[in-house]
């Protein structure tokens, strides 16, 4: 049963990170409201294309015009996020009717099953609430959160512990540079939802950057009928983008500092080449934060930068919990089969 489970998670895993990539992919190609109901689209389980479909749907959304490629975006996304719902439905079930008993990590599959049902909430928000960029931006983070403990089960289930020297020093650096990163991801998400990118242009610094105020920064959307766009002043937009690319600096920086100290010879192989992997999709996200605006924000760029975002948090978990297992005696590394 535990190797049905590891397989089960692991295959978790890269739905998670598909439905996270179709995520970015429908907001970067403005599908958000592609269906303007949930679950369904316009009242159907697929995208309508029958004349009788087209006709109820135009009498049940009489202002709409039905794009039916942002649409199938839109639903495909649906798709494969209910899909990842089930099978943490099926992870938690597993272990609800284990018998015997085993190590396995008990609240962490409950943790991850109460996750997606508000993160199926907040997919419905999103749309209901034309794209609240607060919402928005809470589906984003609740989408990187489920990846992030899909990870983590796995090694759960893999890994007891690691024999390795770390300093204390060492460990509190990861951990803080593990928040600074949710951080930056948060202020992506925001700049996002506000679709805030296109507004700071110019390299290393925004071109308009007199146009930037603390003030703009926390100014919140007002209300609207819709937020498909962004509904906040230009500043504000300069402010949020230019921000992001501040935090992205004290967040490369930390994770050198953090990271560096564990690239020693004499320290133990996982540690090292864990914390080598986290340099280098930093470096490959630099680069590629920096050729976006170069190019003027090319939608496959963008939502590259997107994906590697994801690829960065999760190796930073992964030395993380590498860094937790320090803290035990025990074998190199033990897997559970």
């Amino acid at each position: 049963m535990s190797k049905v489970r590891i397989k089960i998670a692991i295959f978790a895993c890269f739905v998670a990170i598909t439905v996270v990539t179709l995520g970015a992919f429908t907001r970067l190609s403005d599908a958000g409201l592609g269906c303007p109901d949930w679950p369904g689209c316009y009242g159907f389980l697929t995208v309508p294309n029958e004349t009788h479909e087209l006709s109820a749907a135009k009498d049940s959304f009489p202002h709409l015009e039905i794009e039916a490629e942002k649409a199938w975006i839109e639903m495909i996304h649906r798709y494969f996020a209910s899909f990842l719902g089930l099978l943490i439905l099926a992870l938690a079930c597993i272990r609800l009717f284990k018998k015997q008993k085993t190590k396995s990590p008990n609240r962490h599959y409950y943790l991850l099953l109460l996750l997606v049902l508000f993160q199926g909430a907040l997919g419905m928000w999103t749309v209901t609430m034309n794209l609240q960029p607060v919402i928005v931006m809470g589906h984003l983070l609740g989408g990187f959160s489920i990846l992030a403990l899909l990870v983590l089960l796995v090694l759960r289930l893999k890994y007891t512990t690691i024999t390795a020297s770390v300093t204390s020093l060492t460990c509190r650096l990861c951990y803080v540079a593990l928040g600074v990163l949710i951080i930056q991801i948060a202020l992506g998400g925001w700049l996002a939802a506000n679709y805030a990118a296109p507004h700071c242009t110019g390299l290393p610094l925004c071109d308009n950057l007199q146009l930037f105020s603390w003030q703009s920064l926390f100014t919140l959307p007002e209300a609207s009928a819709t937020y498909e766009f962004g509904v906040l002043p230009f500043e504000s937009r300069v402010s949020i983008h230019f921000i992001h690319r501040i935090w992205a600096v004290i967040t490369v920086l930390t994770l050198l500092a953090a990271c560096w100290p564990l690239l020693r010879a004499g320290q133990n192989r996982l540690l090292r080449r864990s914390a080598l992997v986290v340099l280098t999709l930093v470096a490959i996200q630099v680069l590629v934060g920096g050729a976006i605006v170069h190019f003027q924000f090319p939608l496959l760029l963008t939502l590259f930068h997107n994906f590697m975002a994801a690829m960065v948090l999760l190796a930073m978990v992964k030395l993380c919990f590498f860094i937790s297992l320090t803290q035990k005696v025990g074998v190199k590394y033990a897997s559970i089969n």
